[in-house]
């Protein structure tokens, strides 16, 4: 029974069949009106492979010298994001590396908070070493999980200089705290719960890099007094 709330309790928190094809379907940019992209697979240290979209700025004369590195919510894949990185390309004139996360969408794996992990420290780094990248300011963009992730990694890059900007959107204090809300009948395991994302931990550590809160009050999956703590207000 116990392992039986505990698979439960993995496909909450990494729910990467939702939408049914989201494994198989993955929109590709031009479904969108993105003509300039690549369509990339990364490696990761561990031996997995991950899928990735880097989406170029519309007018090449106005692009700004920053790639903005995204990571999405908990369902889905990175195609069902590509309108947001259409915004930050056609508007912000920004470049966008949208990772994918292992077990997700094209990439291979089963994920884990540790996988997770080391699939951000991946993307940042592709960023680094790539040539026509690796001189441009670095902004770090998560929403919900993607948001714990972020936190997370920009946390073990303290101190490196390159990353510039945070940008939070409707993420939550830890997997802990949202379990009770999320699974109420499944409370009582949640110390059993391998999957932390202690981003209440994290987030102190950050002292080198501005930050930017989004949130909604409509969300339905991460409660508003889960994230006012960030915000420093109360509903």
């Amino acid at each position: 029974m116990f392992n039986k709330h505990l698979i439960a309790l993995s496909e909450i928190i990494y729910p990467r069949n939702i939408p049914p094809g989201a494994r198989t379907d993955v929109p590709r940019p031009p479904q969108f009106g993105i003509e300039d992209y690549e369509e990339l697979m990364i490696p990761t240290s561990d031996g997995e492979t991950l899928s990735a979209f880097l989406i170029k700025p519309s007018n090449k004369a106005a692009a700004r010298p920053v790639t903005i590195l995204t990571f999405h919510g908990n369902a889905g894949n990175i195609g069902h994001r590509l309108p947001i990185a259409k915004v930050l390309a056609n508007d912000l004139q920004c470049t966008t590396l949208m990772l994918e996360y292992r077990g997700y969408g094209l990439s291979t794996g089963t994920p884990t908070e540790k996988g997770l992990a080391i699939d951000a420290q991946t993307g940042l780094d592709y960023i680094r070493n790539r040539e026509d990248l690796k001189s441009n300011n670095i902004v770090v963009y998560g929403q919900s999980l993607g948001g714990a992730i972020s936190i997370d990694l920009v946390a073990k890059n303290k101190g490196t200089g390159d990353i510039k900007g945070l940008m939070l959107e409707n993420t939550f204090l830890s997997i802990a705290k949202m379990i009770p809300n999320v699974m109420p009948a499944a409370r009582l395991l949640t110390p059993l719960c391998h999957e932390n994302w202690k981003s209440e931990e994290s987030l102190p550590e950050i002292t080198d890099v501005p930050i930017l809160f989004l949130s909604g009050l409509q969300d339905e999956i991460v409660p508003y007094v889960y994230r006012s703590t960030y915000l420093g207000v109360s509903r």
